[in-house]
């Protein structure tokens, strides 16, 4: 399952980012690290892109890029 498939409210923790150099460090340095846990806050009107809560802070990215981090399901919050 990616981060793209969790809908509003439902958080899970990061099993791996993939993507390819600049853009997959760019993830890690926004905090998107292995074994963190992540929570769906809001999503746009058209469903891209999706805000996120992680380590204290609210973070917005795109669709594209959040279907390249593999999460492990924890339910809903």
């Amino acid at each position: 399952m990616t981060l793209a498939n969790l809908k509003i409210g439902q958080s899970a923790i990061i099993k791996t980012v993939g993507g390819d150099g600049p853009l997959r460090l760019r993830l890690l340095d926004m905090g998107l690290i292995p074994k963190t846990q992540v929570m769906v806050r809001k999503v746009a009107p058209m469903g891209d892109p999706i805000e996120l809560h992680l380590r204290g802070y609210e973070l917005t990215i795109r669709l594209e890029d959040a279907e390249k981090i593999e999460v492990e399901s924890e339910g809903v919050v």
